[in-house]
């Protein structure tokens, strides 16, 4: 396939950035995106222009660095997978291809495709966590049973890799669906019952502080979530943030 890539170049936070067309050949269809985009970096290197920086890492849809937004979708037009798992026989020979930055106030952008996202950091370290001791002295897991269900639904909240495209696609850049399976995934198990109460309201407070919008209830980010992250969880994390709020 022959292609035209629109990237957002932009040499750091404090420089104005721009699109630049950049033409590639030869790209297989059975390439994953970011092998197209090593490539395009390799003609550059080539010709003594700076490679297009982007964020990886696992190439494996484990790791959520993957952070792209590519015509006008988070990770871009296939479903259930990260940039790195997309596949150009996802595109037509001939196709002109936009690539941006996940766009926040949050995610301020670091260089070209690259953003700081380490906002998610400092919601995790206000309270996603627990104080009970799983190592050494643990008891026998049968001693606390919990229902197939509940540890179903914790199981799905916790494939929560991070990545931000809900922050991305949501019009209020919202990150409610993020924190929303965080909590959820220790409000669901007898071990997350200790900091409960004030894990919910330190994340919540620390997303705010942040600089997240609120929830607008269309329902994109659980669209563009590559790991299919439930809508639920931002209600659970309501509820949760209500009883802590009157407990």
């Amino acid at each position: 396939m022959n292609l035209t890539l629109r990237i957002w170049r932009q040499k750091d936070s404090n420089t104005k950035g721009q699109m630049v067309d950049y033409k590639v050949t030869e790209i297989s269809e059975h390439m994953s995106f970011l092998e197209m985009m090593d490539v395009l970096n390799e003609q550059l290197i080539a010709k003594g222009e700076e490679p297009v920086a982007f964020d990886h890492d696992c190439r494996e849809g484990i790791c959520g660095m993957c952070s792209m937004y590519i015509n006008g979708e988070a990770h871009g037009p296939d479903r259930g997978v990260t940039t790195c798992q997309l596949h150009m026989r996802m595109f037509k020979d001939g196709d002109t291809i936009t690539i941006e930055p996940f766009r926040a106030a949050a995610f301020p952008v670091i260089k070209d495709l690259v953003v700081d996202r380490t906002s998610f950091d400092r919601i995790q370290h206000a309270g996603g966590y627990i104080s009970v001791n799983t190592s050494g002295n643990t008891q026998d897991a049968n001693a606390l049973p919990i229902s197939k269900h509940a540890a179903d639904e914790a199981m799905d909240a916790a494939t929560c890799i991070g990545c931000g495209a809900c922050v991305a696609t949501c019009k209020n850049s919202s990150a409610m669906l993020f924190v929303g399976a965080k909590v959820s995934q220790y409000a669901l198990l007898p071990q997350g019952q200790v900091e409960a109460a004030d894990r919910v309201k330190n994340m919540v407070a620390q997303m705010d502080l942040e600089g997240f919008g609120n929830c607008t209830n269309t329902g994109a980010c659980e669209i563009e979530c590559p790991k299919g992250i439930s809508l639920e969880n931002i209600a659970r994390m309501n509820r949760e943030l209500m009883k802590a709020s009157v407990s």
